[in-house]
């Protein structure tokens, strides 16, 4: 059975998500000299953006996911293709120091932002949620 709220949603909730894919080189400034990711190096890294709420019922989605795009569009253009050590606030850009900072650029403009997951190889990255963290 659906319940309906004031303002035409149905009460159930439902995460979305969109992926997108950039390279950028980095080098890891806090590992020892000679760990192989003391040096730079580049990655393909993907990344997954989830936003989470309710279904509106007129339109029968969530959000349209050309929003997403939308908004991360710019974040995106910063990090593609270039040193993310040279971006402020990626000084020592490890895969979670780039998920909450793309969680913290993103998340003004994408409130119902859930998760960002970064992987910077096939089999390995980071979730956050941003629990915790003040916007």
């Amino acid at each position: 059975m659906l319940i309906w709220n004031a303002s035409r949603h149905i009460l159930h909730p439902v995460e979305i998500f969109k992926e997108f894919s950039f390279d950028a080189a980095h080098r890891l400034p806090e590992v020892p000299m000679d760990h192989k990711c003391s040096r730079f190096h580049g990655h393909r890294y993907a990344v997954r953006l989830q936003v989470s709420g309710p279904v509106a019922l007129k339109d029968g989605w969530l959000m349209d996911f050309g929003r997403i795009t939308e908004v991360f569009q710019p974040i995106l253009d910063q990090l593609d293709h270039s040193c993310l050590n040279d971006i402020e606030g990626l000084d020592n850009p490890t895969c979670e120091t780039i998920c909450r900072w793309i969680w913290k650029k993103l998340k003004p403009g994408l409130p119902d932002l859930s998760q960002v997951a970064v992987l910077e190889t096939p089999t390995s990255g980071c979730i956050y949620r941003g629990e915790g963290e003040a916007v």
